[in-house]
């Protein structure tokens, strides 16, 4: 009697999953199982390596991602989900909002590393809507951006470990982590002392994998390349024109104008200086910053005379806040003049808001003007609350500073609305379009700087505090502001993740080079589709002035903010972008013209992709899918829209 209960028990457990997985799983659908490593923390502390189990089902449905995950991860796979099935439908040019996504991932051990498993849930979601089947030996880590490259992860030789251990034989990373940089402690016992010495080691893992376990690693630009690698099915990747001309000539008159009246403003204050009453301690202050800003318009000056016309306009604006700052600092008679200093920038930055606000938008590249608009004047607003906070403590000086460049930002955000309305053309572009990109920016964003804490601590700076910004931003309605922060919160946490450890300037300049092109290519993307991003073509000049900077002095810290400008031109670029590359039809995606790695091909017994409507291959795969799918009773609750 109890043998004969002990079926019927297991039918009754699985028929509320049988039910569940027959409403959002029709037989049309198709699963494929992919394992990918990650990271976890020992008790100790110390990072290995895990393998994780993915299994991935795409069906016809409403436009919904469900993840579940077992053991909870430590960082939340939700928005790296979503990301993942909007660059599937992207690439492969589908409507995701005609289909449903399950995503159900089990590893032995808590995990670190939503953003690092973006690039392998792509290529599932990818492999499942063609009905692909994906090569067991085959695994990846990295990051998927919004443009659909790897982006860097954490880890790395970790990772490589784990994939060996489940018998990969192909392990891709992102493209510019081949070398890695370890920190090697040594104790040395001498006379009863212990000396410990800490050296940072430079691995490179595609020698180190080769050597140590027969692992073949290698990097990867993008998803094109992962699909390959995966699937062995090439789809075609959008090409850039031939020819690519960045300039910023359509702010060649604004920029004659602007250095102009900079420098005759200087010369104005530079006599009312000399003119003043001030003490002998005040005068020399306040001269050694108008010499400060001098020297500001004389960089300023030269890159009006190399054609760099947004990189003039930048130094005229940093000159503007010191001369502004002294100008005003010389009427401060009392704290009186002060309030009035603050109150009249406090109006200034109100009618800019209003100037910003009122505007229809009129595509995308009005959208991106008016949206860098609209963060400035928000910008604007904390410095003025940081003004009257020094204000209130009697610090005069520093709150006449923050004033002043406040009033500055707020200008600029006036120029960057009209700049907006020069380029104004096609359809009105309502606000919910922005406030549905912020919310994705800012949760992906979250997610990275989450990842990155929770592996190396709060050393990525202060990009907790720039989220936390966004989401303020994003709450108060400034979904433009919002979008805007988190994406340079993004930037600053890809741009540390793939700087880790390296100090060798070599290494740097080829990831530079890396970034240069991808803003390049970004750039080129968005003209081809009729759209001047103009806003991506000034940060690409900003960052090219910061590399000559580099090449001329040496500087890691002029690199770097090439680095982190570079990419910003990348994102810009990118953004509101919605046209997908074609999808080409499956006969025809087989690849003949990449160089081929050898990975033994699965055999019928190992093959990871179903079709659910056929019976041959079912009952195996069936199991996995009713308990994949009955775990996202739990994961249904929290699904969201693409």
């Amino acid at each position: 009697m109890k043998r004969a209960l002990v079926p019927l028990l297991i039918i009754m457990l699985l028929l509320p999953f049988a039910s569940f997985a027959t409403a959002e799983c029709p037989s049309e659908g198709h699963t494929v199982v992919l394992k990918a490593p990650a990271v976890s923390r020992t008790a100790s502390g110390e990072l290995i390596g895990v393998a994780t189990d993915f299994v991935i089902t795409v069906a016809p449905g409403t436009g919904h991602v469900y993840v579940e995950t077992w053991p909870l991860a430590e960082v939340d796979m939700q928005a790296s989900a979503r990301l993942a099935a909007q660059i599937a439908g992207k690439v492969l040019g589908v409507d995701m909002s005609k289909y449903d996504v399950f995503i159900h991932i089990k590893a032995d051990s808590p995990i670190i590393g939503g953003p690092s498993a973006g690039g392998t849930m792509t290529v599932g979601i990818i492999a499942a809507l063609e009905g692909w089947k994906v090569n067991p030996k085959v695994m990846m880590t990295g990051m998927i951006n919004p443009d659909g490259t790897i982006g860097p992860v954490g880890g790395i030789l970790e990772k490589a470990s784990a994939a060996h251990d489940v018998g990969a034989q192909l392990f891709l990373i992102p493209q510019g982590q081949r070398i890695q940089y370890v920190q090697e402690t040594q104790k040395k016992e001498i006379g009863g002392i212990v000396e410990i010495n800490t050296q940072t080691k430079k691995v490179d893992v595609v020698d180190y994998a080769k050597e140590r376990w027969g692992l073949t690693v290698i990097e990867i630009k993008d998803i094109y390349n992962a699909v390959y690698y995966f699937t062995g099915h090439k789809i075609p990747r959008p090409e850039a024109p031939a020819y690519i001309k960045i300039d910023t000539s359509f702010l060649k008159d604004d920029a004659l104008k602007d250095y102009d009246n900079t420098t005759a403003y200087y010369q104005a204050t530079l006599e009312k200086l000399k003119k003043s009453d001030v003490n002998y301690a005040t005068y020399t202050t306040l001269m050694e910053a108008l010499n400060e800003a001098q020297a500001v318009l004389n960089q300023s000056k030269q890159s009006l005379d190399d054609g760099m016309y947004y990189t003039t306009m930048s130094k005229d604006f940093q000159a503007r806040i010191i001369i502004r700052h002294v100008d005003w600092y010389l009427g401060v008679k009392s704290e009186e003049d002060v309030q009035r200093i603050l109150r009249t920038t406090g109006s200034e930055i109100n009618a800019s808001e209003r100037r910003v606000s009122n505007i229809t938008i009129r595509g995308t590249t009005m959208l991106q003007a008016v949206a860098a608009a609209e963060e400035r004047v928000e910008q604007a607003k904390e410095l003025l609350d940081e003004a009257w906070k020094y204000y209130y403590t009697g610090d005069y000086w520093d709150a006449v500073g923050d004033a002043a460049y406040a009033y500055e930002r707020a200008k600029t955000a006036v120029f960057w609305a009209s700049l907006g309305e020069r380029f104004a053309t096609g359809d009105v572009i309502g606000k919910d379009v922005v406030k549905a990109t912020a919310r994705d920016y800012i949760d992906e964003s979250n997610l990275i700087v989450t990842y990155i804490e929770s592996m190396y601590g709060t050393v990525g700076g202060d990009l907790s505090q720039s989220i936390q910004q966004a989401e303020q931003y994003y709450e108060d309605g400034k979904y433009s502001a919002a979008l805007f922060t988190a994406m340079e919160a993004r930037v600053r946490a890809q741009v540390f993740l793939d700087t880790l450890g390296i100090d060798n300037q070599t290494v740097l300049k080829d990831k530079l080079a890396g970034m240069k092109e991808g803003a390049k290519v970004a750039i080129a993307m968005a003209q081809n589709q009729g759209i001047t991003p103009v806003l991506a073509i000034a940060y690409y000049e900003f960052a090219e002035s910061y590399e000559q900077s580099a090449e001329e002095n040496g500087s890691m810290e002029d690199l770097q903010t090439a680095m982190i400008f570079y990419q910003y031109a990348r994102e810009t670029a990118n953004l509101f972008l919605s046209k997908p590359a074609q999808s080409v039809p499956a006969a025809n995606t087989t690849a003949t013209d990449v160089p081929q790695i050898v990975i033994p091909t699965p055999s019928s017994a190992e093959t990871s992709t179903s079709t659910p409507g056929d019976s041959s291959e079912r009952i195996p795969e069936t199991a996995i899918i009713l308990i994949a799918v009955g775990a996202f009773l739990v994961g249904a609750a929290v699904g969201k829209k693409l």
